[in-house]
């Protein structure tokens, strides 16, 4: 594919994005930037959340680990179906019925100022980061396919990309975001398919050869059962609940999309459908990474080395033009309905967090919610270039361990308020949400001394809300006042 070409596909496709954003935007004003309204149609959160959960390291990633890991990431999928049902029948009650804006003023209701402002600060330090790492992705495809032919550096690459996603953002936010999701996961679903029906083409495969073909090879195991193994099951299960009750039931940009619908019923609806439809994705996303191996194996085809270059490589050198066009709109899709979420979501915590924003009037708040959405693009932009200069592993990894030290805070505060009735010494609650990370790297790195051979891998998350709990726990006394209108009730 030329480079021309390319980047055709890919400026057709932003006047889309920016066609729906001008349709949805009019007349927005705060309320409807941060949570639509609150008239977000339950399927179409649904529908649009997929894409935003996947991002471009699970289209890129996912596909290149199956060589070393086979089919092993989907007992952490499995997983994340017990994290959903606890994020629908514990967490979303909880944030509808103290009708949030912003679910970390939880904590501040729940502890106080300090513990608030620790949860919105490691929120935005996980997502500016996790955010950053899926933009790399993109970003280093299109410096493959485009950028470097046209003697493109780089950082202005990045600068144009989340500029882009600015551009269509700024203005309308989760109003825009709801409906350029959808539209984004469409094309991202349309692309996957396409590339598993054409690579099954290339090898002869109907549908049945292609299941069968992938079950005989190597590649296909799924279940590991050796528990000093890092992909042993029950540590994959368990990391992925911990992972997805973190990374969506206590992260804002997961969670302003379920707090922009009608009411509590059809958020519960949204997320119990769109669990269900996450796994089958996710099996797609190995199949084909079993399918790039096996074509690249029969084909003769030397890969990179890096896992996360062999589906970029293998599309835009060994394809023919209709797969290689299909992998360019998806990489774009999946990515950008990641990223144009989570700088929407940024905006918001930061805004409604740290900018006292119940306080201003309206010709204020929109003047400082331009400011800091451009002030967070630009933070995204210079995380973006500080990985490239120091990474040297699968993104997928990177974006899990970093969740790993990050959500955990979160997780031990989140899981101190709503299973305990005990009161925080709040001014040391910060110390302690730093503290415990740096215990956490600190066991993980001696792990195979001090745990005989024991290995941690994504269940490091446990570890360091374990720890976090433990301090607070530390910091605490009993509570004379009731909290119960603060505690989860049953569903």
């Amino acid at each position: 594919m030329s480079p021309q070409l390319i980047m055709g596909i890919i400026i057709a496709y932003f006047c889309i994005l920016i066609f729906i954003s001008l349709i949805t935007s009019k007349n927005t004003d705060s309320q409807a930037f941060f949570l639509a309204n609150k008239q977000s149609p339950w399927f179409i959160v649904a529908f649009g959340m997929i894409g935003t959960s996947l991002s471009g390291v699970t289209f890129i990633s996912i596909p290149g680990t199956v060589a070393t890991n086979a089919f092993s990431y989907l007992q952490l999928v499995l997983g994340y179906l017990l994290g959903y049902l606890v994020i629908a029948t514990i967490l979303m009650p909880l944030y509808y019925r103290l009708n949030l804006v912003s679910i970390y003023t939880y904590l501040e209701q729940r502890f106080g100022y300090w513990s608030y402002k620790t949860g919105a600060f490691f929120f935005l330090l996980s997502r500016t980061i996790g955010a950053a790492l899926r933009l790399y992705v993109v970003a280093g495809v299109l410096q493959l396919a485009v950028f470097d032919t046209l003697g493109i550096p780089f950082w202005l690459n990045v600068l144009i990309t989340i500029m882009l996603i600015w551009v269509y953002t700024f203005r309308g936010g989760m109003k825009t975001i709801i409906w350029t999701d959808t539209f984004q996961t469409l094309a991202m679903l349309i692309c996957v398919g396409t590339s598993i029906v054409l690579i099954s083409q290339e090898l002869d495969l109907s549908f049945q050869g292609m299941i069968n073909t992938i079950s005989e090879s190597k590649y296909s195991q799924t279940f590991f059962w050796e528990p000093k193994d890092s992909k042993y099951f029950l540590k994959q299960f368990f990391s992925g609940a911990f992972i997805t009750i973190v990374m969506t039931g206590l992260d804002q940009d997961m969670m302003q999309k379920n707090l922009s619908c009608k009411n509590i019923g059809e958020a519960q609806k949204n997320m119990f459908w769109f669990s269900i439809i996450l796994v089958f994705v996710n099996i797609f996303f190995l199949a084909l990474g079993a399918l790039l191996y096996i074509y690249a194996e029969q084909k003769g085809i030397a890969l990179p080395a890096k896992g996360d270059d062999v589906f970029p490589f293998l599309a835009l050198n060994h394809f023919n033009m209709v797969a290689s066009i299909a992998f360019i709109i998806g990489i774009t899709a999946i990515t950008y309905a990641s990223a144009d979420s989570a700088l929407t979501a940024l905006t918001t915590s930061f805004c409604v967090d740290f900018l006292d924003f119940a306080k201003r009037d309206e010709h204020q708040r929109v003047r400082y919610r331009y400011a800091v959405h451009l002030g967070f693009s630009f933070l995204l932009m210079l995380v973006i270039l500080i990985f490239r200069a120091i990474n040297d592993q699968s993104v997928i990894a990177a974006v899990f361990k970093v969740a790993g030290y990050t959500y955990g805070p979160l997780l031990g505060l989140y899981s101190f308020g709503l299973f305990t009735k005990r009161h925080l010494r709040d001014k040391w609650v910060p110390l302690v949400c730093v503290v415990c990370p740096i215990l956490t790297y600190i066991t993980n790195a001696n792990s195979k001394e001090w745990l005989w051979g024991y290995e941690f891998g994504f269940e490091i998350l446990m570890l360091n809300g374990f720890l976090t709990f433990m301090g607070l726990l530390f910091i605490s006394s009993r509570r004379p006042e009731q909290v119960s209108a603060l505690m989860p009730v049953a569903p």
